[in-house]
């Protein structure tokens, strides 16, 4: 006869068999070709946004905005200010929906001059609004305190009318430059820094509230270029000149570069919104979808291509990308789950050669680095602060032949050696990630050898591996609690970002990468010639 405690036991084994086979373990061989980089981003690849939208920005019966907008943001917040400091520099874009419905007042014009109010019949249901400069000046006092770089994007509707009733959303007629220039003289008075200058906000192709048509655009820009030029006579302090800030349209965009020409465009801006409105029900499921994440990687290549063939200088950007339109969503956009789209972003923007990305918002919204209220860090924030720190501007080349949903990509670090970032949306998967480097420079070859430890039995004979696991707390991925290394990222007694340290791993290990997680990796002794 069986007794109770041998029936217990025997129960106990098969629970907790079947518990343990719900987690699979995958090796998973990654291959980097560290002798040529594949594409180069800016030193200050990662930015962020600050919009103009009022508390009263409403989308789906909730108003996430609160004063998160340019004229009503605190701007003394000490977590605000650190959060900008941390990354020194930060890059800022100043702009959105309704920047082509701001006016400068600068002296005495506009003559009247008011804050943005409810408007059923104004572009995206508001009136014009107002910047004073008294508001210029506080903007200014923080972007000089927390060392940001500002790229700040111009109303380009000034001056121009709506084409007809019929057609309210094509507007023409020149750019009216004057309130533009009235600004840039006052800023330059005032000695305050600009990195760039971008001219409206989503005007391109079919455009969003208003559109533009791509030939009259590009004489604007050139408008904007030689105003630039006169304003900064020293090339070494002259801002760079961004366009055309909007959603790609193949046609619009190669006959606007056609009619600027080289050397006009700095920066070949665009947005990207792939993962819908912020309402729709199934944009957790997109969020951890790689087949779905993909399909926006054809427009980053466009837009690479179009810059390299009409208008060389001109580095692609994103200028602006919230993921989910609409202030993002509810239950997503601010949490863990976001970080799967956001960071593979990052990675796949980075190989396309892009130069900069900027995430729709600093704070506000749904989708903020920065809670609304609180400013306490949302999980994006730690993943964007980490690659600014970590991930060099020269991009690798990184390949591997499992499971679609371990994303990787590899980038010179910024210290020496390689950093590696992994990003596993498996729910059961736990990858076991060796990293080999691919010494051959032909892609007919088989040259490559993995990155082991000559000495197994003395890790010091080559440097420790750093490691950085992201995971939501409780695994729950809609948490916007993030653990690094299991233990949860807080502010410090004194509102400061809490210094990120990495956990020192034998070299001679795989890295392993827990279902639905997140690793950051250097490899400070791998040899790459690409990173001399």
């Amino acid at each position: 006869m069986v007794s109770r405690r041998t029936r217990f036991f025997c129960l106990f084994f098969l629970v907790s068999s079947c518990f343990f086979n719900l987690s699979n373990s995958d090796e998973l061989k990654v291959m980097v070709k560290g002798v040529t980089s594949i594409a180069q981003t800016d030193d200050n690849f990662i930015c962020a946004t600050l919009d103009w939208w009022p508390e009263n920005k409403c989308d789906y019966n909730q108003c996430p905005w609160g004063k998160a907008g340019l004229l009503n943001l605190d701007l003394k917040n000490r977590i605000l200010t650190n959060a900008v400091k941390a990354f020194n520099p930060l890059r800022l874009r100043i702009g959105g929906s309704l920047q082509d419905q701001v006016y400068y007042k600068v002296g005495n014009y506009p003559k009247n001059c008011s804050n943005f109010e409810k408007k059923s019949d104004g572009l995206f249901g508001f009136s014009d609004g107002c910047l004073h400069m008294n508001r210029w000046d506080e903007l200014h006092d923080m972007f000089n305190k927390t060392g940001a770089a500002i790229t700040f994007s111009f109303n380009a509707l000034i001056g121009r009318i709506p084409s007809d009733e019929n057609n309210t959303t094509l507007w023409v007629g020149d750019w009216n430059h004057y309130n533009a220039k009235s600004l840039m003289k006052y800023t330059i008075n005032k000695g305050y820094k600009i990195d760039s200058y971008e001219l409206g906000n989503e005007l391109c192709g079919s455009g969003v509230a208003a559109k533009i048509k791509a030939h009259q655009y590009g004489n604007d820009v050139k408008k904007l270029k030689k105003l630039v030029t006169h304003m900064y006579p020293n090339p070494a302090y002259r801002p760079k000149i961004l366009a055309p800030g909007g959603f790609y349209d193949q046609k619009w965009f190669q006959e606007f570069l056609e009619t600027t020409g080289p050397g006009v465009v700095d920066g070949l801006t665009h947005h990207i919104y792939n993962l819908g409105a912020g309402v729709d029900p199934t944009l957790i499921d997109k969020l951890q979808n790689p087949f779905f994440l993909s399909q926006i990687a054809q427009t980053f290549k466009n837009v690479d291509n179009d810059a390299k063939l009409f208008s060389p200088s001109s580095g692609p950007w994103v200028g602006e990308s919230g993921g989910a339109y609409n202030s993002g969503g509810k239950t997503t956009s601010h949490t863990f789950v976001n970080g799967f789209w956001y960071l593979d972003q990052l990675g796949m923007t980075s190989t396309f050669n892009h130069k900069v990305y900027c995430r729709q918002s600093l704070i506000g919204g749904n989708y903020g680095l920065l809670n609304t209220t609180s400013f306490i860090p949302n999980p994006d924030y730690y993943g964007a602060l980490l690659w600014h720190k970590l991930m060099g501007k020269n991009v690798l080349s990184i390949t591997h032949e499992g499971s679609p949903y371990i994303r990787t990509y590899a980038h010179c670090s910024k210290t020496s050696g390689i950093t590696v970032l992994l990003i596993n949306m498996d729910k059961s998967t736990t990858f076991d990630v060796s990293v080999v480097d691919d010494l051959n420079m032909y892609a007919e070859g088989v040259a490559s050898v993995e990155y082991i430890n000559p000495n197994p039995d003395s890790v010091d004979s080559m440097h420790p591996r750093e490691e950085y696991h992201l995971t939501p707390k409780d695994g729950n991925i809609q948490s916007d609690v993030l653990l690094l290394n299991g233990t949860p990222l807080k502010l410090t007694s004194s509102l400061d970002i809490p210094v990120m340290k990495p956990k020192l791993v034998d070299p001679t290990l795989p890295i392993s990468v827990a279902p639905q997680s997140i690793v950051f990796a250097t490899l400070r002794g791998f040899q790459a010639p690409a990173c001399a």
